[in-house]
């Protein structure tokens, strides 16, 4: 058993909601409103920059439920062709006032409709396949599937531990695998130091890449 000292710092308590349905905008933008993210990581995570920076090209990028969307505008500061989508307008809006300049990367969309305005090598996942209800992940596993051509790649943050509510909905190793391998082969698996997590998913966060077939 973890010691007082060492086990993970709670997560803040929510406020109280009207919505409850995470599958809803309305959700999103209560939470956004205010200022209840307890999965935003107020930055760029070391994992990603360390992938970025072993590529040998620029990646053309989508990043789905974007939230404050700070990965994009660090994309593209690479150089990196990114777009960021989210479908709170809330979120939406918040991220359009950070990124300035960089306004235009970020748009409201729903990701199961979305179709990029270029060809993508790359989704960048993180806090989002969590963060949809578990009757939506065969719809997220399809829909990554037919944006990715052959040898393009899902790459990101994924919660391995089963949590019995959320969000976020973590999924257990086992079940992941049963989500993805029919059209994806796992190329990298390492889990992610607590220094470059947050609190919410703290020991059981892992960085994926994921290939498609």
């Amino acid at each position: 058993m973890n010691s007082p000292a060492s086990a993970a710092p709670a997560a803040p308590a929510a406020p109280a909601f009207s919505h409850r349905d995470s599958s809803r905008a309305e959700f999103w933008n209560e939470r956004f409103a205010s200022a209840f993210m307890p999965w935003d990581a107020a930055g760029v995570p070391r994992a990603l920059r360390e992938f970025v920076a072993s590529e040998a090209k620029p990646q053309a990028t989508l990043i789905p439920g974007c939230g404050a969307a700070y990965e994009a505008a660090w994309l593209d500061a690479q150089q990196w062709p990114v777009r960021a989508i989210d479908f709170s307008p809330v979120a939406v809006a918040q991220a359009k006032a950070q990124l300035g300049d960089r306004a235009a990367l970020v748009e409201e969309a729903d990701f199961f409709a979305y179709t990029p305005p270029f060809a993508i090598d790359l989704i960048y996942e993180r806090a989002f396949l969590c963060a949809l209800p578990r009757t939506l992940w065969q719809d997220y596993a399809r829909r990554v599937a037919q944006l990715l051509p052959s040898g393009a790649r899902l790459a990101g943050f994924f919660f391995l531990r089963e949590t019995p509510k959320g969000p976020p909905f973590g999924i257990a190793p086992d079940a992941l695998d049963a989500l993805l391998t029919q059209d994806f082969i796992c190329e990298v698996n390492q889990p992610v130091d607590a220094a470059d997590s947050v609190p919410v998913f703290a020991g059981a966060e892992h960085w994926m890449v994921w290939r498609r077939r």
